[in-house]
């Protein structure tokens, strides 16, 4: 009995987290709800691999994970957009009960991250690799915003900085990524089966350079990167698979 349930508890530890992540968002302090966030999504990733491991896969698991999932990588990365888009400079504004009504464009997040998990809960090519950017490789690239402007801010990176507080740019993000969640674009699983270079060249490509972009002087501004690189290993991997 507890060993069935023990990646359901991993589960919950991911929904509580992604529950603190989205206190700590709504009082605008982004850079502890991104960290929240991240503490998410390793419980994420263990409660699949125990899973796996202990041999206790459930149907009540599966909800239950995509439960958790929706809060902490569909909610709270919305929250987070949302109050970098409140605080963008010349931004188009638009009085909404004292709220910016253009601001809400960044709940088309959590609209599309829905989607997203639904979709992926009935699709049965989705086994060992996935059809559209799964949504804790999404929430991350935007949770990690607030930590790339605030490292950006401490060594004065202007440019970088303006990026960040530019409405549309943010505004672009924001329809590109969930779009992407959403789109027929295959994308490898980062699931070992075994760990010969051959089965797994792509995947220990993705976490050799992932590592290395961690440990550089990037630091934060590694985290967007890694997605981004994600996204198009993924592509060249799959044109690879096709000849």
């Amino acid at each position: 009995m507890i060993k069935r349930n023990i990646p359901n508890f991993i589960t919950m530890l991911n929904l509580f987290s992604g529950c603190v992540a989205l206190v700590f968002a709504f009082n605008d302090n982004l850079v502890l709800a991104a960290w929240f966030l991240g503490f998410a999504a390793i419980f994420d990733f263990f409660d699949g691999m125990l899973a796996r491991i202990l041999h206790v896969k459930s149907p009540l698991g599966v909800q239950l994970d995509s439960l958790a999932d929706m809060v902490s990588f569909g909610v709270v990365p919305g929250v987070i957009m949302f109050q970098l888009m409140q605080s963008c400079h010349a931004r188009p504004y638009f009085d909404f009960f004292e709220n910016n009504l253009w601001s809400f464009v960044a709940f088309v997040i959590p609209v599309f991250s829905a989607l997203r998990l639904a979709k992926f809960n009935i699709d049965e090519r989705q086994t060992d690799s996935f059809i559209g950017l799964p949504t804790p490789a999404n929430a991350l690239f935007f949770a990690s915003l607030p930590l790339v402007l605030a490292q950006a801010e401490s060594l004065n990176l202007t440019s970088l900085v303006g990026l960040l507080r530019n409405y549309w740019f943010l505004f672009a993000l924001t329809i590109l990524f969930s779009g992407l969640m959403v789109s027929e674009i295959h994308l490898f699983s980062l699931k070992f089966k075994n760990f010969s270079w051959k089965s797994n060249a792509v995947r220990y490509t993705l976490v050799g350079l992932s590592v290395a972009l961690l440990i550089s002087p990037l630091k934060f501004i590694s985290i967007p990167l890694i997605v981004l690189l994600y996204v198009l290993l993924s592509l060249g991997y799959r044109e690879k698979k096709a000849h």
